[in-house]
């Protein structure tokens, strides 16, 4: 784990600067490791090594942290996980986030498959946009139900059309369906999700696979890059007219469907050369560590600092210490061997 020293220069300042001049806006939040599926491209299976509850921030652990990040500039979070709803009281914590000052925007990324669940009446849905949960992200790789059952290793796509429907109803502002692009499976369903993203009124982006669970996702069998498959979509929905001035929480490059006026989104980490260049964001673990950059081996042990006494000025340094050691760009292209599969990072 690599040691931070203090470095006062860098923590007088009010915003939170990286050293290629991005400022940092974005924290994306991990509540749990755990998760109901298993999707092949984020974990195994079996023998899943789950954190400890003590190894897993509190609540209040995560507030306090997302509370001194605001005071740094930090206006926007997304809680993820694992899948973030399957720890109990989300709800409510969300609700915590919204009544912190500076922050603006809070969203949760989703497989949808809880997002339905009744309590008293009322779909987790309809409490995540009561608590102030502005945009929901939800998984879906496939509309087909074979298909979503071998690539998550579970029966749930009805689960997730429910939870699908549910978010519309709740009103969220606004929802995007996140598809992970697979050779071999995503290409002959490519108008079918596109269709569905454009009856749901949802924002549809395309994922190229990253090895940030396993170097072998990669594979030529597996990978499918985004040229590819915007190619692809050219040849049912005619010419893609580039939208560089449309843009969302993240780095997706948005095209318009010009024969219905659809957007749809491309995330091309591993052949888009110029992906890091606007990036704004740091991500926080469930068990603690602060990493700058998805795909980097930096991590930093906040949680050691936090449960050791340190007072939020010595958080505040924290902070800008991991964001002066965020990189250039990701290390996704340089033969990446994943020191942590994405449940335990945060999606």
């Amino acid at each position: 784990m690599p040691k931070l020293e203090p470095e006062r220069s860098l923590w007088l300042e009010p915003l939170v600067e990286d050293p290629f001049g991005h400022r940092i806006s974005y924290l994306r939040v991990s509540v749990t490791d755990r998760c109901n599926e298993r999707c092949r491209y984020c974990m195994p299976e079996e023998e899943q090594a789950w954190f400890a509850k003590d190894e897993t921030l509190s609540y209040d652990e995560l507030l306090r942290t997302v509370r001194v990040g605001a005071t740094l500039g930090i206006k926007k979070v997304r809680v993820t996980g694992g899948e973030p709803l399957t720890r109990p009281g989300v709800a409510g914590f969300c609700a915590d986030l919204a009544q912190i000052p500076g922050i603006e925007d809070i969203g949760i990324s989703t497989n949808g498959t809880l997002l339905a669940k009744l309590e008293d009446g009322v779909t987790m849905a309809e409490r995540l946009v009561k608590a102030g949960v502005r945009t929901a992200n939800i998984s879906l790789d496939s509309l087909d139900r074979e298909i979503y059952k071998r690539t998550t290793s579970r029966d749930l796509l009805p689960r997730v059309m429910e939870g699908i429907d549910a978010a519309i109803a709740a009103g969220f502002q606004s929802i995007k369906f996140n598809c992970v692009l697979m050779k071999g499976q995503t290409e002959r369903e490519l108008p079918a999700l596109i269709d569905f993203a454009r009856e749901k009124k949802a924002l549809l982006r395309f994922i190229e696979l990253m090895p940030v669970s396993t170097q072998d996702v990669l594979s030529e069998d597996n990978f499918l890059p985004i040229a590819t498959a915007k190619k692809l979509v050219e040849q049912t929905a005619g010419e893609l007219t580039p939208l560089p001035e449309f843009r969302t929480n993240g780095p997706a490059a948005y095209h318009l469907i010009p024969a219905t006026g659809q957007r749809i989104g491309f995330i091309g980490a591993m052949t888009n050369l110029h992906f890091c260049e606007n990036c704004d964001k740091l991500r926080l673990t469930c068990d603690g560590k602060l990493r700058p950059c998805l795909g980097s081996y930096l991590e930093f042990d906040l949680r050691s600092v936090m449960r050791g006494g340190c007072s939020d000025a010595d958080l505040a340094a924290f902070f800008q210490n991991v964001v002066a050691r965020k990189p250039k760009e990701h290390d996704f292209r340089h033969n990446y061997q994943p020191n942590r599969r994405m449940i335990a990072i945060g999606g």
